[in-house]
């Protein structure tokens, strides 16, 4: 079966005999159709497998039912498919990692990890970029990029859905979605279809700015499906303003340090925000964090304070604190304590006591 790419504009211009369109389509009003009506052109299609959401997961599913010879339709409310393909890693895609493990996943049910990768690994999925010629490299703890635009990646898909006879229909609004005695119905901008199979991928609330919507979460309770929690996940933290004074003369400072909440911590960036903290490590710990549970961040992570402020006072006695080489969050607290921020002071005179380091000599650190 050809490769649809099943537009209403599109759509239009083939229907005007107009022998192609260009790349970018002009701007159509969709037409919507309640569910019960027949479909825009004519009666109501059907397919084996409807597959909601045109992200990474719609696609790949649409793929893999597809080549099984299932004839798929995806349906997208955005105007293109795999947008947020396109905005990761900054617009470079960190497609998957080599440390990936089922312990490293957050699940109620921790085998459904183990199954998974058994069956299709990080490895399977780099296998199929070195296929499609899209050249890579990795990064730090694992993370692997791609050399050039996060668009390959995209396209790399599109193309194998193209080849597995998967129709695409793109800026396509879906309404209601119904069970019947022999499969689904849902009501799209183009009419009502049918399948024995549905499978919604159309993510979460995320980025809202990108279209994302509870939409999975509404049709799920519809169909009887239980939810979980629902939560912020993969976030920044952001502090009330009283919590938030000290930090914000440190916006736009970032450095290595430990996030940790109860006996869970990330070793890696941290980044200071006008609103919080932000930062890979940061990301990682807002998986577990829950509200009232305090979080740890320590700036000099790996480092014996003490001995290191010895050797500094060795070297270089009369050098200021925040200026000595390799002492990073002294010079991020260094430059917050120019703007009036003291860190708890009995700490800081044990520290520098332990060091032998007098309080003039500490006063970098505001002690």
């Amino acid at each position: 079966m050809p490769y649809r790419l099943a537009t209403p504009q599109l759509a239009r211009c083939l229907a005007a005999d107009l022998g192609g369109c260009k790349r970018d389509f002009p701007e159509f009003p969709v037409q919507r159709c309640a569910l019960g009506e027949a479909g825009l052109f004519g009666a109501m299609e059907s397919f084996d497998c409807i597959i909601i959401g045109a992200g990474a997961a719609g696609m790949f599913a649409a793929i893999e039912a597809g080549r099984r010879g299932r004839r798929v339709l995806v349906v997208e409310h955005g105007a293109a498919a795999g947008e947020k393909i396109r905005i990761s890693g900054g617009g470079r895609c960190n497609f998957t990692n080599s440390g990936i493990a089922a312990d490293r996943f957050l699940s109620r049910n921790p085998r459904f990890a183990v199954s998974a990768l058994k069956r299709y690994s990080q490895w399977d999925f780099v296998a199929r970029i070195d296929r499609a010629g899209i050249a890579w490299h990795e990064k730090t703890l694992g993370q692997l990029f791609c050399d050039g635009s996060a668009r390959q990646v995209v396209e790399m898909l599109l193309a194998d859905m193209a080849a597995a006879g998967v129709t695409l229909w793109l800026a396509c609004e879906v309404g209601e979605v119904r069970r019947g005695a022999s499969g689904f119905e849902v009501g799209t901008a183009r009419g009502v279809v049918r399948s024995r199979s549905l499978v919604v991928a159309s993510g979460g609330k995320s980025i809202p700015k990108m279209g994302a919507t509870g939409f999975g979460y509404r049709v799920a309770e519809s169909l009887g499906v239980p939810l979980t929690e629902t939560r912020p996940g993969l976030v920044p933290l952001t502090f009330a303003e009283q919590e938030l004074a000290w930090m914000v003369p440190l916006a736009g400072v970032a450095l290595a340090g430990r996030v940790s909440c109860g006996r869970t911590g990330f070793e890696e960036a941290v980044l200071f925000t006008h609103r919080g903290l932000s930062g890979p490590a940061v990301l990682q710990i807002s998986n577990y964090w829950r509200e009232g549970q305090a979080v740890r961040l320590n700036m000099a992570p790996g480092l014996d304070v003490a001995r290191h402020l010895k050797e500094a006072k060795a070297a270089s006695g009369r050098q200021a604190l925040r200026t000595a080489p390799g002492w990073g969050a002294a010079r991020a607290v260094g430059a917050a304590c120019r703007d009036g921020f003291r860190p708890d002071r009995a700490l800081g005179r044990a520290v520098c006591g332990a060091a032998g380091v007098g309080r003039a000599q500490g006063c970098g650190l505001g002690v």
